[in-house]
């Protein structure tokens, strides 16, 4: 039986300074992760991050420690300068969702949310 993976989403934040362009991938997975249920993923700058139901409880229990609705996934983003970032976040709540918000130089902040398929 063949996974069938179905592209979400697909959008491009522009840099005007030197003509670049963050681009962001939302695919969507009937099965991912260790126990195969539905999942998203996201692909951005060479890198991917699984919203799957095993991390996504983890990454919900971080959040609670802490007292924030919208968790912000240090480990997966990209935080390197202050005026460009691609910062990866899960929001708590019912449904649980997942954000991606992006920066360039020369741009305002791009943000999308995406519901998750499942619950934890």
């Amino acid at each position: 039986m063949t996974t069938k993976k179905t592209i979400l989403d697909d959008w491009s934040v522009k840099d005007l300074e030197d003509g670049s362009s963050l681009t962001v991938t939302v695919v969507n997975y009937p099965e991912l992760g260790h126990q195969s249920l539905p999942g998203l993923q996201v692909l951005c700058m060479g890198t991917i991050l699984n919203y799957e139901p095993g991390i996504v409880e983890r990454w919900a229990y971080q959040a609670s420690k802490v007292g924030v609705e919208e968790y912000l996934i240090e480990d997966n983003s990209w935080l390197m300068h202050d005026d460009r970032f691609v910062k990866n976040y899960l929001i708590l709540g019912s449904p649980l969702k997942m954000k991606v918000s992006v920066k360039t130089r020369t741009s305002q902040i791009v943000s999308r949310e995406y519901d998750l398929p499942f619950d934890v």
